[in-house]
C-alpha cells in the first residue's frame, strides 16, 4: 500500500493547523516533520515544542525526521511531544543501534535515513531494528530540490535485500523532489512511503495530486 507524507517545510507555517487539516481532508496519510539543527545540515527548523502543538491539533500520524548531529538526547523530547515515528540518520554521530532501540522503548516506530552519497549498504546492519528506511532522493536540508535519479538503484537494492532477509513489511520512504512523475519511478523501484512538500502544498488541487501519488504501479 502506498502512503503519502506531507512535508510541512513547504506549507504555510503561519496557518499550520489549517494546512494539516487540508492534508487530512485530501487523503494524505502522514505529516512529515523535518527537524534541522544547523550542524548536520545548514538550516535550522522547528523543535519538539512545535511538534507538541501540532500533536494537540491533529490525530494524523506524525513522521519525525531528525536531521541532527547527535539525536541521542532528542528522542525523549520528540517521543514525549507526540511523534509516531522517529527517523535518525545513519550518518549521525551516535550509537545508531542504541538510539533505534531507545525509540522502540518509547513505543514509537523507528527508522533510519541515508543521504544520497552514502552507500545503501550502510543501513543493512540495522534493518532488524527498523520499521522503515528513508532513502533521501535529494541532499537533506533544503526543500524544493530536484530529484536525484541515481537514488533509484539504492531503492531497488534496499527492497531486494530487505525482502531476501525476511523484512518484507519494511517501509521504504523517499524524500526529495517527489511529484507525479518521479513518484512512478520510486514506486516501481520498491518505495511505498512518499514524502512530498511542494507537490502537495503548492498544488491547486491537493487531493488530486495525493491520489496520483498513491496510485499503485
Amino acid at each position: 500500500m502506498i502512503k503519502t507524507s506531507a512535508s510541512l517545510l513547504a506549507s504555510n507555517l503561519a496557518q499550520l493547523a489549517l494546512e494539516i487539516s487540508r492534508c487530512k481532508k485530501s487523503g494524505v496519510d502522514w505529516v512529515h516533520f523535518d527537524v534541522m539543527d544547523g550542524v548536520f545540515v545548514d538550516q535550522i527548523t522547528y523543535g519538539s515544542p512545535v511538534l507538541k502543538t501540532v500533536r494537540a491539533s491533529t490525530d494524523m500520524f506524525l513522521d519525525v525526521h531528525l536531521m541532527v548531529e547527535d539525536p541521542t538526547k532528542q528522542i525523549a523530547f520528540f517521543a514525549e511531544a507526540g511523534a509516531d515515528l522517529i527517523t535518525i540518520h545513519v550518518e549521525s554521530f551516535c550509537d545508531i543501534a542504541a538510539v533505534l532501540k531507545d525509540i522502540k522503548l518509547y513505543d514509537k516506530k523507528a527508522a533510519l535515513a541515508v543521504k544520497p552519497n552514502t552507500p545503501i549498504e550502510a543501513v543493512y546492519p540495522y534493518l532488524h531494528l527498523c520499521d522503515m528506511v528513508l532513502v533521501m532522493t535529494v541532499e537533506p536540508g533544503y526543500g524544493g530540490q530536484a530529484f536525484i535519479p541515481e537514488t533509484i538503484e539504492k531503492i531497488k537494492s534496499l527492497r531486494k535485500t530487505a525482502d531476501n532477509a525476511g523484512y518484507k513489511t519494511l517501509d521504504i520512504q523517499v524524500d526529495g523532489g517527489i511529484n507525479e512523475k518521479t513518484a512512478e519511478l520510486v514506486k516501481k523501484a520498491g518505495a511505498n512511503v512518499l514524502v512530498a512538500g511542494t507537490a502537495l502544498f503548492k498544488a491547486e488541487n491537493m487531493k488530486a495530486v495525493c491520489d496520483e501519488l498513491k496510485k499503485p504501479v
